[in-house]
């Protein structure tokens, strides 16, 4: 079963997809937001849904490092809910904390530059998110 997995920002949404076995996720792209622009958002992960044959979706959910959910995560519980409605399928969320450090982290360590990191930052994170709740099942 194919999952997609979500890093969604104010400005980005980063997207994985993991193997149809459900063991391992692959990023796939970097998905620039338009403000004011919700539904095209929603349509390009509801294509993608259909592209790839995704039966559930994770978003990743900021929460601060006291467990509380701050405007980030109240921001990502609506996309989710958006996407339920749009898709019909199961909408988790994860929580993302520190998956963004840690796909800078990565990127870093294998000598990323800074200007090709920020490209791809969002979509590691959504790799992360979605390697995560994949492990977390077995």
């Amino acid at each position: 079963m194919k999952i997609i997995g979500l890093d969604v920002g104010t400005k980005t949404i980063g997207i994985a997809v993991s193997d149809p076995f459900g063991w391992t996720a692959q990023g796939v792209e970097t998905h620039r937001r338009k403000k004011g622009k919700e539904n095209e958002d929603v349509q390009r992960i509801v294509d993608l849904v259909e592209e790839e044959g995704a039966e559930q979706i994770v978003v990743g959910l900021p929460k601060n490092m006291n467990g509380t959910i701050g405007p980030s995560g109240e921001l990502c519980q609506a996309f989710a809910e958006s996407l339920k409605e749009a898709t019909g399928l199961p909408v988790i969320l994860w929580d993302e904390r520190l998956t963004t450090a840690a796909a800078e982290k990565t990127l870093i360590s294998a000598d990323v530059s800074r200007k090709k990191r920020k490209n791809v930052i969002d979509k590691m994170a959504a790799v992360f998110i979605l390697q995560g709740y994949l492990d977390s099942r077995s």
